[in-house]
């Protein structure tokens, strides 16, 4: 194993979803894999469902390259991911649906896999005639891999034993801080470190430099949930205890509920209808001095911005609260379970997620999920913010909120709706979220984590 990849992985920690991989790297190495038979597919078609979001842009432009090296051609169905998952169940819902590949957001992967919509990954890794033995699966970024692609082991959603792959990191993430260089130089400030120098630097940024201090996603549903979720865990909260207890009302959850009121309320006027496009935009438009999301901006900056913003941009970790911690999340891609070609959709997902195609799809604007990607010196050297994001990675969370099959409904119509009404009508934080504790407890009962009455 390369020693700085030996490093970088003993830094993050060893994983349980490494127990997996390696199973699967050692019985790929026992059958002395010859490489993947292209020829038995060569034109034929696979349909891959993608979501409206720069990495799949990035996507679209390698696969005329796939095509060309097997044969294979590839047709893509692009929705705006309000309305792709909804489309997606009802394919892969269907005796014969049209998808064959399908890119998710890493909360959807429990529900597929409870309602039978996706394929076990592992029967590929094993098949000699299709498995890359350059592809090296212990090299994808094991939190991405745990928190995008496994199911079934701690939790139901974490590795562990009886986990099984079903997805692959495509698109994958996790929160870093970025910040406007010139203006915090301007006025004489320090980057936050901590979730107290945060809340202490909003006000004074909003009151000095008549911009928005920090921008944020606050649109009522997901958005507004995800906004608070990446405070309620480093500020020492979860959504449910160990038992299954919600715990989302707790003095750390109202604590991360009174940040984001406060982002809101010195941030960007427009804060309570922001998506994370929106958000990301404000702060390319120069509407916020400061970035706290996905690092996804890093791309971002580079091509929707001038040379001169782009080298006011600053990069720092997300700041400590209770402890470091920072988001797992993002997107994969997984084999519908309909699929009427699931190997040619296995070759495909084998072939985006390789190392070369990997560096490729950042040099055209995706982000990176291998290892091998953060270390390489020209990478290195193309991006230097992966020094910044390796580090992030050693504090990311794969368990920063619960990928349990009923997270979606709990998300949206549940807590979406409590925290929205907390940042745009000044409801107390935690009425606000005890409002919801009775529906939230039901769907916990109906779902068999919790025994009682509601």
């Amino acid at each position: 194993m390369n020693t700085n990849r030996r490093k970088l992985l003993q830094a993050m920690g060893v994983y349980p979803c490494f127990s997996l991989t390696n199973s699967i790297q050692a019985k790929t190495q026992d059958a002395k894999v010859s490489g993947p038979d292209y020829s038995k597919y060569s034109g034929s078609k696979v349909v891959i469902s993608i979501p409206a979001h720069p990495h799949y842009f990035a996507m679209m432009k390698l696969l005329p390259l796939f095509t060309k090296e097997t044969g294979i051609r590839v047709e893509v169905e692009r929705m705006d991911s309000k309305n792709i998952k909804a489309k997606q169940m009802i394919e892969m819902g269907r005796s014969n649906g049209d998808f064959d590949l399908i890119s998710y957001v890493a909360m959807w992967k429990t529900e597929y896999v409870k309602n039978k919509l996706l394929l076990n990954l592992e029967p590929f890794f094993l098949n000699q005639s299709l498995m890359d033995p350059n592809y090296d699966l212990r090299d994808i970024i094991p939190i991405y891999l745990e928190n995008i692609g496994l199911v079934g082991g701690v939790k139901g959603y974490l590795g562990g034993q009886g986990s099984h792959l079903y997805g692959m990191p495509y698109g994958a993430e996790t929160s870093i801080l970025a910040y406007r260089r010139d203006i915090f130089d301007r006025l004489n400030l320090t980057p936050p470190k901590t979730y107290e120098e945060l809340r202490r630097l909003l006000p004074v940024i909003k009151d000095k430099s008549h911009l928005g201090a920090m921008t944020s996603r606050g649109l009522a549903g997901h958005q507004c949930v995800h906004a608070w979720l990446l405070h309620l865990n480093p500020l020492g909260g979860s959504v449910f205890d160990k038992n299954w207890e919600p715990t989302f009302a707790n003095n750390s959850a109202v604590d991360a509920l009174e940040t984001l009121k406060l982002i809101v309320e010195t941030g960007p006027k427009d804060i309570p209808n922001y998506d994370q496009g929106d958000m990301i935009a404000s702060f390319i438009k120069g509407q916020a001095c400061m970035y706290l999301d996905s690092s996804l901006i890093f791309s971002l900056i580079e091509q929707n911005s001038s040379s001169k913003f782009s080298q006011n941009i600053g990069y720092t970790l997300h700041p400590k609260g209770v402890v470091n911690s920072s988001e797992t999340g993002g997107l994969g891609i997984g084999i519908a379970q309909n699929s009427k070609n699931p190997e040619g959709a296995f070759l495909l997902l084998q072939w985006l997620t390789s190392k070369k195609q990997d560096q490729m799809v950042c040099r055209l604007g995706g982000v990176p999920s291998r290892l091998s990607t953060l270390i390489d010196p020209e990478m290195q050297r193309r991006f230097p913010q992966f020094a910044l994001l390796k580090e992030q990675l050693i504090f990311a969370n794969p368990d920063w909120r619960p990928i349990i099959a009923q997270w979606d409904q709990i998300n949206v119509d549940f807590l979406g709706k409590a925290i929205y009404a907390a940042i745009t009508k000044n409801e107390d934080s935690k009425e606000a979220l005890m409002s919801v504790m009775p529906s939230v407890r039901k769907i916990m009962i109906d779902g068999g984590y919790l025994l009682g009455s509601t």
